[in-house]
């Protein structure tokens, strides 16, 4: 345990003897907000945080079993369970990223060519004939537009006809469904008009991966008796008076789960990116980065004045040939030695549902000495048999990468982001990083839900939930891909990544793709340009453990229609092992999906 545990656990005494907590007493494991909590804190905690124990829902009403299961599903067979694992030492290997017939490529430009082109004809005759109309949306009183013309242009005239498929506004919690606020739009969706109903979708759309945003549990317990004790929020930044208890022992506490010997929390994910390559790296440093690197990866190598050299997605090669050449030429101009070399990956890739592939990553800084800065935003919690992220799941000590970033939006059901490192890092990035010197801290609340989830997982409090919640994840991500493959669709992605690109190509077939699916009432994502390239559109799944195999099932049998209707079963089988061919009827996939997808690889 961290030195400071007698001094916080002194104040957690003083607190308790000034608010008077509620008698311990049994409660179940996922009480009600206003059931009581036990008065001593487990052995493990530091004892800022009581948490709820046990695992009984004998005494819940059938309307309270039916709102917790809308939530999170009971598991469907003790066999829908699977261990996440890779050959240790052994590099990951490629997926297959098969290409559609050329006949559908063919049909996509075509389809992007026809949009464009009436697009420019509407423009041409709407500045002319309905000059107050557009006048706002090319040049603004005068003054030279904030926007690029194509940007300009794609908005109006190819995103807008999709604008019902996104952002739609949702209430309650994002777990195994989400209730959508129904809405209608009269003018091809410039405008919505809510209509005062709701409809319950199963949630595909959410990072929720563990299926911790519970409004009831042990999590949403730890959040009320924060709030109760700290308030919610810190009102100053942790350099001056904003660093409470509480922040030291979630930051011990996330430092001791990657494997790390320090590490600190922000409040926002994005601005961990932003904020920490300016502390890391400046003018004469070298960032060599993935293709696909989020943006916040990219914005704050900007900020960072360092060169930035990108290489292709994944390639092994090609970033051993452009590390040698950027180690042989140096500095441009100058060409000095570089100050740093810092090479910047994701653990899990949002967009692709690919992973980095950190064996042979770290083989390679072995023997170039860079500095390896791994962004687990959507592998920790998610991947790994322990749910540590890529260094659980190949079996590499997190101490082979100098810096471990990750978020605390998703598989923790809480939000911000961490760095963990060596504790020398971490102390000159509380000197120099303006989302620690400027920025508000993490509110209570949330490190209370952060603490809550990580000590599930670990095993500290209700012993046994997060081990399940993991293997339930991978069975399911291994369930559905492996489903969707067999059924003729083109997959992105690795075996036991929770994201799965459907590949969609023409711009049409995404609106329709996402209405369809909604009027069987499943909510999905799709994703277009600027997110992917022009011509890859997809709907992308975000599975979660809240999910289970009648759910799966469910959405299994909506999307070998949408195969059929909208023609995207033009999958070859390139990217199917044991010689499998893929048209597979549905009720054959469900059948033998269990045990199938419990194979090594799919």
């Amino acid at each position: 345990m961290p030195s400071n545990q007698t001094k916080l656990a002194s104040l957690f005494a003083q607190a308790q003897a000034q608010i008077q907590l509620p008698s311990s007493g049994s409660a179940p494991m996922n009480s009600t907000s206003s059931s009581p909590v036990a008065a001593e804190p487990p052995a493990s905690s530091l004892g800022i945080i009581n948490y709820t124990s046990g695992a009984s829902t004998n005494n819940l009403s059938p309307e309270e079993i039916k709102k917790r299961s809308m939530q999170f599903a009971p598991i469907s067979h003790p066999s829908h369970r699977y261990i996440p694992h890779h050959p240790k030492g052994q590099p990951l290997s490629d997926p297959v990223e098969e290409e559609p017939p050329l006949f559908f490529l063919l049909t996509t430009y075509i389809s992007y060519l026809i949009l464009i082109i009436f697009g420019h004809v509407r423009d041409f005759f709407g500045k002319r004939f309905k000059k107050e109309k557009y006048f706002h949306l090319i040049q603004q009183n005068g003054y030279a537009p904030l926007n690029s013309d194509f940007d300009s242009f794609y908005v109006r005239r190819l995103k807008a006809r999709l604008d019902d498929c996104f952002s739609r506004p949702t209430i309650g919690v994002p777990g195994r469904y989400v209730t959508l606020l129904d809405r209608v739009t009269k003018d091809h969706c410039r405008t919505f008009s809510f209509t005062g109903t709701t409809t319950d979708c199963l949630n595909l759309s959410s990072y929720n991966y563990l299926g911790f945003a519970q409004s009831e549990g042990q999590c949403a317990d730890a959040a009320e008796e924060v709030i109760r004790r700290y308030g919610t929020s810190s009102c100053s930044p942790r350099s001056v008076a904003g660093t409470s208890d509480l922040h030291i022992e979630t930051e011990d506490l996330i430092a001791r789960f990657v494997g790390k010997e320090a590490a600190m929390v922000f409040s926002m994910g994005y601005a961990t990116n932003a904020a920490a390559f300016p502390s890391l790296v400046s003018k004469g440093c070298l960032i060599i980065s993935d293709e696909l690197n989020h943006a916040s990866i990219r914005f704050g190598a900007r900020l960072s004045g360092a060169v930035i050299k990108t290489f292709k997605h994944n390639d092994m090669a090609d970033f051993e040939h452009l590390l040698r050449e950027e180690i042989s030429q140096g500095q441009p101009r100058t060409h000095r030695p570089w100050k740093k070399i810092l090479v910047v990956v994701e653990g899990l890739y949002s967009m692709e549902g690919t992973m980095c592939n950190l064996p042979v990553l770290v083989a390679l800084k072995k023997k170039y000495k860079y500095y390896l800065f791994v962004d687990e935003a959507h592998s920790v919690g998610a991947i790994g048999p322990n749910g540590r992220g890529v260094c659980d799941y190949f079996g590499i000590d997190p101490g082979e990468v100098d810096i471990l970033m990750g978020t605390l939006t998703k598989s923790f059901g809480a939000t911000g982001g961490y760095i963990a490192a060596d504790k020398a890092i971490i102390d000159a990035l509380k000197l120099a990083n303006i989302g620690y010197v400027y920025a508000e801290p993490m509110s209570p609340p949330v490190l209370g839900q952060i603490e809550a989830a990580l000590r599930t997982i670990i095993g500290e409090i209700v012993p046994g939930e997060g081990e399940e919640r993991l293997q339930r994840l991978a069975f399911n991500s291994r369930y559905l891909r492996l489903g969707l493959k067999r059924l003729g669709f083109i997959t992105y992605g690795h075996d036991d990544s929770p994201i799965i690109p459907l590949m969609l190509y023409a711009p049409a077939k995404m609106p329709a793709f996402s209405r369809e699916m909604l009027k069987r009432k499943i909510a999905v994502v799709v994703v277009g340009y600027p997110a992917t390239p022009l011509v890859a559109s997809r709907v992308r799944f975000c599975v979660s453990a809240s999910l289970n195999k009648d759910d799966l099932d469910t959405i299994l049998r909506a999307c070998d229609e949408m195969g059929d209707m909208l023609m995207l079963k033009f999958s070859s089988g390139t990217g199917m092992e044991h010689g499998e061919k893929p048209r597979w009827k549905v009720e054959d996939v469900i059948r033998k999906g269990v045990m199938d997808a419990k194979r090594d690889v799919l």
